[in-house]
């Protein structure tokens, strides 16, 4: 397969030169620094409420300021709102946000320095049909799209104002869904048939996004849309966001798997991190994930890649080796470290998932229990989970290796050298530097190994890619479990980081378990969660409920959070089951196609519920939606009772 065209270099760190666009005095693309953004909540005719929201948002470091505009009185009133922000010295570029209202996108085309418009329903209505065209009915469509879209274009060339063509995984029209079906390519040709009316025009301040709540289309939409741009010689900047993240932990999280994926390869000249809290909490956020890449450029050096053979717009999961309850078909496992630990009791395995009951002498394991913890030369002198394997130092595995599920951690040298090895399964500890042909030759005959990769330098990621690169060209099945070592992070930083190093790869199909050594970086609790989170958030291993739940705006009809963490309280304990909570209608139906049971505000304390696409309920008074959406999920059988575990008594 040749090198992909989606980024400059595989393994050279630097970004992908985009042209400068301008949004009032602030540069986007080009040689300027990643921009940071985010999006009011408050109801735009609030003019004061959403002036302070807006201050609060660039005082903690937002340089462009979105606010929503769904009917003409709002798009007028962004006039007060940013006359307001300007007499109190809040030169902040402002952002319209455009949906089903083509009139409010022109108003706001003359007020604000840019407008974002939806493609799927700027001039288009979601009915979820399957629609027959020619290519000369399709070419009909294109030109009554052209007709509503054009006034615009020309308003925004005349005035200076800029557009983003912002496409949304879940706001796709029946045309594109009919034509393309529900891929990462209808979302490129639903920006490109917008932006090629633009190109029409001779109208180019343009920035182009493709955002979904499911991270590898997201990854995989951007991706394509470069190659797109650049087959045709384009090079519009691109806003990165993982649209619907969620809130608190699962939020950041998903975010940097697929923005933190794409910044890892020098894609992206702005960010949104889209959570379910107030938008000033995601501006810190965000400037954790672009600080990473400040000096970036100086990492150690990579060897070239002559032959790529990873598909990076389609995932396929690396063809392994199945080892015990690792490799092939397996989902991805979790390896713990306690190896830094003084005394490990049972109390030890607490933060871990599992918990010892005394009275009834048993281990409770919860859906987040790792599969391994590497002990190195700490030895356990108790009856452990039957579902855990201990993973011991070469010298201290040897003394322990009669017991049950003990595994020994061996370095390179060490395996190719020692003569007794576990008849199960053996670890290996290897960077790339690592990976010659005696070690390939010996792994290629080996059904016993397995690999615990590791990077050292500054441009990990790439460089573990290039690792996994190695093995696939050699035709070498080895499972290969990613590890990453961090030290003296916040509990939030390691999330963001780890989170990009290692849902980048497992975005991939690479990997077949996550190790993340931590030290003084939070609880153990917070590691193994971080570590079942970025599987979660990759969809390599559904270990709990996840919430494609949107970020608060103007059009919002309830109030987000507290309906989320409601929610959330009832039905947390559904294991695999995908929630959508979603505010107003714009991109509610199409979200609910990529989730199992949908929650969707559609009027003042009125609340829809959906089954995947369909609508099951409408007009449910907000008070009984929550006990409602819990009597649906029964009627489809995906409900289960939470178990009420002992409390641990050690």
């Amino acid at each position: 397969m040749s090198v992909t065209l989606y980024c400059n270099s595989l393994v050279e760190y630097s970004r992908f030169r985009t042209r400068e666009v301008m949004i009032g005095d602030v540069g986007v693309g080009g040689d300027n620094p990643i921009r940071i953004q985010s999006m009011t909540t408050t109801d735009t005719m609030d003019t004061l409420s959403t002036v302070e929201q807006s201050i609060r948002m660039i005082k903690a470091g937002c340089e462009i300021v979105r606010i929503t505009a769904p009917s003409r009185k709002e798009a007028e009133n962004l006039l007060n709102i940013k006359k307001e922000l300007r007499d109190r010295g809040f030169n902040t570029p402002l952002v319209a946000d455009i949906h089903f209202t083509p009139k409010a996108a022109e108003i706001a085309a003359r007020i604000v320095e840019k407008v974002r418009i939806n493609p799927g329903n700027y001039a288009d209505k979601k009915k979820f049909e399957e629609i027959e065209y020619t290519d000369e009915t399709y070419q009909k469509e294109l030109e009554r799209i052209k007709e509503r879209f054009v006034p615009l274009v020309r308003i925004c060339k005349e005035e200076g104002t800029a557009m983003r063509i912002g496409t949304n995984h879940g706001s796709l029209s029946d045309r594109i869904l009919s034509r393309y079906g529900d891929t990462p390519l209808g979302m490129v040709e639903s920006a490109l048939e917008f932006l090629r009316i633009c190109r029409e025009e001779n109208y180019h301040n343009i920035i182009l996004s493709m955002k979904a709540s499911n991270t590898k289309v997201m990854v995989q939409a951007y991706r394509l849309l470069i190659q797109k741009m650049k087959e045709d010689r384009m090079n519009y900047p691109l806003h990165l966001g993982v649209t619907e993240a969620g809130e608190g932990e699962d939020g950041r999280i998903k975010s940097a798997v697929g923005i933190g994926t794409l910044l890892e390869d020098g894609i992206g000249d702005t960010i949104r991190v889209s959570l379910t809290e107030e938008p000033e909490h995601e501006i810190p956020v965000a400037k954790y994930l672009v600080s990473r890449y400040d000096d970036r450029i100086k990492h150690q050096i990579i060897s070239r890649v002559e032959n790529n053979p990873i598909d990076s717009y389609n995932y396929k999961r690396r063809n392994t080796n199945e080892i015990l309850n690792i490799g092939g078909k397996q989902v991805p496992v979790v390896i713990a470290d306690l190896s830094l630990k003084k005394k490990i009791t049972p109390a030890s395995l607490y933060n871990l998932g599992y918990r010892y009951s005394v009275p009834n002498d048993k281990w409770n394991i919860n859906d987040m229990a790792c599969d391994y913890i590497l002990l190195g030369n700490k030895e356990i002198n108790f009856e452990i989970p039957g579902t855990l394997g201990l993973i011991y130092d070469y010298k201290t595995w040897k003394n322990n290796k009669s017991k049950e599920r003990v595994y020994p951690f061996l370095n390179c040298k060490e395996y190719l050298k020692v003569e007794i090895l576990s008849k199960q399964m053996n670890f290996i500890y290897a960077c790339l530097n690592d990976i010659d042909t005696d070690l390939i030759n010996k792994l290629k005959s080996d059904y016993t190994a397995v690999l615990i990769i590791d990077s050292h330098n500054a441009h990990g990621m790439a460089e573990q890619r290039r690792l996994f690169m190695n093995l696939i060209n050699e035709d070498c099945h080895v499972p290969v479990i990613i590890g990453r070592s961090y030290i003296d992070l916040s509990e939030e930083k390691l999330q963001l980081h780890s989170a990009t190093d290692l849902g980048a790869l497992l975005l991939d199909g690479l990997g077949d378990g996550i190790f993340i050594s931590a030290e003084n970086c939070g609880s153990n609790q917070n590691i193994n969660q971080t570590a079942f989170g970025i599987l979660q958030a990759t969809r390599t291993r559904i270990s709990k409920t996840e919430y494609i739940s949107c970020p608060s705006c103007g059009r919002t009809l309830f109030d987000l959070q507290e309906t989320t963490a409601k929610i959330r309280a009832k039905t947390n304990h559904l294991k695999g089951i995908k929630i959508g909570i979603m505010g107003c209608i714009v991109n509610g139906p199409g979200e609910m196609a990529d989730a199992d049971y949908g929650y969707v505000g559609t009027g003042v304390g009125k609340i829809t519920l959906y089954k995947e696409k369909e609508v099951v309920e409408r007009g449910i008074p907000e008070d009984k939606a929550v006990d409602a959406l819990i009597d649906l999920i029964k009627s489809y059988g995906d409900w289960v009772d939470e178990k009420n575990d002992q409390n641990a008594d050690f």
